[in-house]
């Protein structure tokens, strides 16, 4: 069974005026566990749009979106919001760490609404700093933190729920190529090691590299 599986997806947004935008267009991917898939495509063509249904943030018009074994194509609010907390890890561009929250507590953050009881968040929090060489900046805030220790901390945070699927917004976007590449090299790691299926967004061709396959997405459309 696929991590992810979407199935002659469309999002179609209606306009004011009556006209339609078509932003995907029957589109159909398959993602395998401890696959990292990067979608590449000029700016409009879509690829946040594919990311924000693959992670619950937007419902489709027409097709089935599956993600863990879990159909979410009709999900309700509530019901995508168990599902994100559950399912999916979410490192964007921007980073997004909370600026007044240390490395530690930014992980913790988001088991606050989880399953988890709080000594054992502590403990997978701790674990994750460790495993992504953080221990020492750990009570760091984000400001305290270098570009490649912030995209580590939004790295942890991802994994926080142990996820089937993390979405990765240019994740190099903002890194020079050497700490670039180290990070790409983090990310294939820790997928692989813990068998999480990756898609990673970007439009640096120098990255792709370290990604199993490469798709490419024009106007809404899918070409492998």
């Amino acid at each position: 069974m696929s991590a992810l599986h979407m199935s002659d997806v469309r999002k179609v947004y209606r306009m004011g005026d009556g006209s339609e935008v078509v932003a995907l267009d029957h589109a159909t991917l398959s993602v395998d566990h401890d696959e990292i898939v990067a979608l590449v495509g000029p700016s409009g063509s879509g690829k946040t749009t594919l990311c924000s249904i693959a992670g619950g943030i937007l419902s489709v018009t027409e097709g089935r979106v599956v993600v863990g074994g879990e159909d979410i194509t009709e999900h309700s609010s509530p019901a995508l919001t168990r599902f994100r907390q559950s399912k999916v890890g979410f490192v964007f561009q921007s980073v997004n760490l909370v600026p007044f929250l240390n490395a530690r507590e930014n992980l913790l953050v988001v088991d606050e609404l989880g399953p988890r009881r709080r000594s054992a968040a502590r403990q997978r929090a701790d674990q994750l700093l460790e495993e992504l060489g953080l221990t020492d900046r750990a009570k760091n805030l984000p400001s305290e933190l270098s570009g490649g220790q912030r995209q580590r901390v939004a790295i942890g945070r991802a994994l926080m729920n142990d996820p089937d699927l993390v979405l990765f917004d240019e994740p190099t976007s903002s890194l020079d190529t050497a700490l670039g590449e180290q990070v790409m090299e983090l990310i294939r790691s820790e997928m692989k090691q813990r068998d999480i299926a990756a898609v990673v967004v970007t439009h640096d061709d120098r990255i792709t590299r370290f990604c199993d396959r490469t798709v490419e997405i024009v106007d809404g459309h899918l070409a492998a």
